[in-house]
């Protein structure tokens, strides 16, 4: 088996390779071949070293999408995106990365095939951000996708495109509309959500964090080790059970921001959630409140997807994966 990660250097992706190293059979095949591909180069995993090649590239550039699939891998993780902070403050990029590169990788998918039978399966990396309000209390799986952020548009267009072309027997792709993924390990990043982790992975390190929205926000979450899953899952799984429709939204965990720190004050104390510093950002609180916050995700969840119950769940989560189990 032949599997391509692009975005591999992200941390979806470096997460998704370490679960692939640890268990190479996963997909449900050895992976005899893994090219990781990404605008910065990917970490290669000591237990696939000697059959992976890394790749430092830009999907929008023109023919790089070709050279990835030249190869004709049989899997296919995309994952590669501008995140919603940096696709919103620049367009140009925004579009060039999320539409045109996705655009372009669809189109050497297509291109190839048309040489020679090709049908791989695709896993698309999209976003709840595809919604726009207003909205219902819970969104459900018939809500229209009408998002107020070049992302969500961006990321709307590209299910739209994965949809058609997995009709056409082009690819066998599956879109997954990812929650907010938190907490997210590492430095804080351009990504608009951001604050979400920020708040409970600096404090859990014994660093202060900014808060830029109110407690009362509420938002839909799920944990890095649950996203990998959700991947893991769309690869193996049964596409046939999933019909036309195919862009689906993740099952996740709805709280607000006083309940994220509540969660943290129970799992790391008073000291750990008296490190969040209240500093209000009106375009960051503009950006979150046209999104949405909770969801019906029993059509995923009736095809095997799953997630976390508890933000308490999330914090242990990260502290196993990240903090050696422990807190400094």
């Amino acid at each position: 088996m032949h599997v391509l990660v692009i975005g591999a250097a992200g941390m979806i992706g470096r997460k998704l390779v370490e679960r692939l190293a640890g268990s190479p059979s996963v997909l449900g095949d050895a992976i005899e071949r893994l090219t990781l591909a990404d605008a910065i180069m990917p970490a290669v995993p000591e237990a696939l070293q000697s059959v992976t090649t890394a790749l430092t590239v830009d999907l929008a550039d023109a023919g790089t999408a070709p050279k990835l699939i030249a190869g004709r891998p049989d899997i296919i993780f995309h994952l590669a995106a501008i995140v919603s902070g940096e696709a919103e403050a620049d367009f140009d990029k925004g579009y060039a990365v999320n539409l045109d590169g996705t655009r372009a990788l669809f189109e050497a998918i297509r291109r190839e095939g048309q040489r020679e039978a090709y049908r791989p399966r695709v896993l698309f990396a999209s976003s709840i951000a595809v919604f726009g309000a207003p909205f219902p209390d819970i969104i459900g799986a018939d809500f229209f996708a009408t998002p107020l952020t070049s992302y969500g548009t961006q990321k709307a267009i590209a299910e739209l495109l994965l949809a058609d072309y997995s009709r056409r027997g082009i690819f066998d792709g599956v879109g997954i509309r990812l929650p907010t993924i938190c907490i997210r390990p590492g430095t804080p990043n351009k990504a608009a959500s951001g604050f979400f982790s920020n708040i409970l992975r600096e404090p859990l390190a014994g660093k202060e964090a900014v808060l830029p929205v109110s407690e009362d926000v509420r938002h839909w979450f799920a944990s890095p080790r649950a996203a990998v899953g959700f991947f893991i899952h769309a690869a193996t799984m049964d596409t046939n059970l999933i019909g036309p429709r195919r862009n689906l939204t993740m099952p996740g965990l709805s709280a607000t921001v006083g309940e994220e720190i509540e969660a943290l004050r129970r799992v790391a104390g008073d000291k750990a959630a008296s490190l969040i510093r209240r500093e209000p950002d009106p375009v960051i609180a503009g950006i979150v409140a046209g999104w949405p916050s909770n969801f019906d995700a029993s059509r995923a969840e009736k095809l095997g997807f799953r997630a976390e119950s508890t933000f308490d769940e999330i914090i242990r989560i990260h502290i196993e994966d990240e903090l050696a189990g422990g807190l400094p």
